[in-house]
């Protein structure tokens, strides 16, 4: 689980669910999951649970999204957001119109919702062990340059704060696939959680400069830790920005950026 500095004094979170860090079913079970993702596009569910995540986004969480034309509107990438929430991965996909995929613990694919995660792309990960399925995946994906969502903090960060320690596995792929990465900061998700309570958080995401390393086809842990770290910095530089200014003073701030620039003011999909 990632490292996580304490919460925020006050702030009042409601509890996750006792993690569960090893899937006791065979490696083979998840096969089939793995080859629809190495062979296939997500189909039609992808774009109804699209539709259903956005609208609930825009509707329930206000969500806002700025500086989603950094994203490549084609070839392989690699989409970096911090991450507090379930629903993270829609967050970070909501604003870009292409198809994303990313990788959910593999305790998740039963059914039914497998019959919904695999056709709208998503491929497990197998916690508490070495999966280089996972891996291998990832790298189809992005072969086939398709874009990738992939959270280098590992799990949920269950305090509301971006953790101090990334994972290397995000380093690893970065620096073998010479994908270009896009960090992203995704503000109130955390609250999220809180929606029970019927506590509708205001959402803001906030799209990063790409960035890309020379491909290294066997980089060495230092190395994958180093790009790793690398993301997570300017992750939490881009979470510092919506923490300081705040989701109205991103708004004003993008505005006026784009009022210099001679380009239209955009709206919240900018």
């Amino acid at each position: 689980m990632a490292e996580d500095v304490k919460p925020p004094e006050g702030e009042k979170l409601s509890s996750m669910k006792a993690q569960v860090y090893k899937d006791s079913r065979e490696k083979d079970y998840f096969d089939k999951f793995h080859e629809r993702a190495r062979t296939t596009e997500p189909n039609f569910v992808y774009e109804a649970t699209r539709v259903v995540t956005v609208t609930w986004g825009l509707l329930a969480f206000r969500m806002r999204g700025w500086h989603s034309e950094r994203v490549p509107k084609r070839g392989a990438v690699i989409l970096a957001p911090n991450h507090a929430s379930f629903m993270d991965h829609f967050f970070a996909g909501a604003f870009i119109r292409r198809r994303v995929r990313f990788m959910a613990k593999s305790q998740l694919f039963k059914k039914p919702m497998e019959w919904i995660f695999s056709p709208g792309g998503v491929f497990p990960v197998r916690r508490g062990a070495f999966d280089e399925d996972a891996f291998t995946t990832s790298h189809s994906i992005l072969d086939r340059e398709g874009a990738l969502v992939m959270y280098c903090e590992g799990g949920r960060s269950r305090t509301g704060r971006v953790s101090d320690k990334a994972r290397p596995g995000i380093g690893r792929i970065a620096l073998q696939s010479g994908a270009p990465v896009v960090p992203i900061a995704i503000h109130g998700s955390v609250k999220v959680r809180n929606w029970k309570r019927l506590q509708f958080p205001k959402v803001t995401v906030l799209y990063g400069e790409p960035i890309r390393w020379e491909r290294v086809e066997r980089p060495t842990r230092e190395q994958q830790q180093e790009v790793a770290d690398a993301i997570l910095t300017e992750i939490k530089a881009l979470y510092a920005q919506l923490e300081q200014l705040g989701p109205k003073g991103i708004a004003q701030r993008t505005r006026a950026e784009r009022a210099a620039a001679g380009k239209p003011a955009g709206g919240a999909a900018a």
